[in-house]
């Protein structure tokens, strides 16, 4: 599955993916910015899980099967500018703003804002079309929300 996903993301002209595809890729730029700063800790797996749940109505063991899932992808993808490309092109807009949201909860998970997490979250949101100005908008409303613990 996960070498299939990553051959069509990368295709020279990758199709828009089907909604089970689009939640794996997606959930993996949050492995990808948890894992950025050499510390995958288990709040940050707590909180992709929390992410995954929320976002796409899962199960607990069901936003960790994704998370899973998500992991092996990240593992395997190539460098983050080809992977948020690819990623670009095959995901709607809205999606991706709400990717970014998430991505934010991820970076505030332990209630810092650590500086290899901030920077590649500052480098993954123009990669993906989204602003500086709709980035920070969304980082409001993560920090805003009450469903962090």
């Amino acid at each position: 599955m996960v070498l299939d996903l990553l051959r069509r993301l990368t295709a020279p002209d990758p199709a828009p993916l089907p909604h089970d595809d689009a939640r794996v890729a997606l959930a993996a730029l949050l492995v990808r910015l948890a894992r950025s700063d050499g510390d995958y800790a288990a709040i940050e797996k707590a909180q992709i899980d929390r992410v995954l749940a929320h976002r796409y109505r899962l199960a607990e063991a069901e936003a960790q099967a994704l998370r899973s899932d998500a992991e092996a992808l990240e593992a395997e993808a190539p460098d983050t500018v080809r992977f948020t490309r690819a990623i670009k092109e095959a995901v709607p807009y809205e999606d991706r703003v709400h990717v970014i949201e998430a991505l934010w909860f991820i970076v505030l998970a332990d209630g810092e804002r650590d500086t290899e997490e901030d920077a590649m979250l500052r480098m993954i949101a123009p990669m993906l079309g989204i602003n500086d100005r709709d980035s920070n908008l969304a980082r409001k409303r993560v920090e805003d929300t009450h469903y962090r613990d």
